[in-house]
């Protein structure tokens, strides 16, 4: 891409993030809240830990905690410890924070305005530059389970073969810390 095209994509996506950004301070929220109580609403139950929290939001763990704790206390999402080993941390969310995720904003709106193949072509080419970026930087990708190398349907239902796990429709379509590119 040549330097003039690129500074006004790169002055176009600014643009974009901060009339987000913008609307984020809603419902007693600031945007790293909301960020994480998205992420969470979409990832796996696999894949919400603090540890994945952070590297998701691309934070360090210490940040990502204290944004945990933040929504735990406003009731939006609730930690539980792992039955085998009482030191793993995951945390759920709860109706409150399913309401608090739900909320449209402009940006919905205006993603409501485009035809299918204009929305269709923005997310591959959104979804290209972020994976190319997390590349960059050496960050995992994160990714839908159903487009993961060790997705596999079978016989009795869909299946994880790295973690060894029956998956159900709604986990398919979940974020995992876990996906690898097929």
């Amino acid at each position: 891409m040549k330097t003039e095209s690129r500074s006004r994509v790169r002055a176009v996506l600014d643009r974009l993030q901060r009339l987000n950004a913008s609307e984020d301070w809603a419902d007693d929220l600031n945007p790293a809240q909301r960020s994480a109580l998205g992420y969470l609403v979409r990832a796996n139950r696999f894949s919400r830990s603090p540890s994945q929290v952070a590297d998701y939001l691309c934070t360090t763990r210490g940040t990502a905690s204290q944004t945990l704790k933040a929504l735990e206390k406003k009731g939006l999402i609730e930690r539980s410890a792992s039955d085998d080993d009482k030191r793993t941390i995951s945390y759920d969310v709860t109706q409150a924070g399913f309401d608090a995720a739900d909320r449209v904003d402009s940006l919905d709106e205006a993603l409501e305005r485009l035809d299918t193949e204009s929305g269709v072509r923005l997310e591959e080419t959104l979804s290209e530059l972020i994976r190319n970026q997390l590349a960059a930087r050496g960050f995992r990708s994160f990714g839908l389970c159903k487009t993961c190398k060790y997705h596999r349907p079978d016989k009795s239902g869909l299946y994880c073969t790295l973690l060894q796990v029956d998956l159900s429709p709604e986990q398919a379509g979940q974020l995992c810390h876990e996906h690898s590119a097929a």
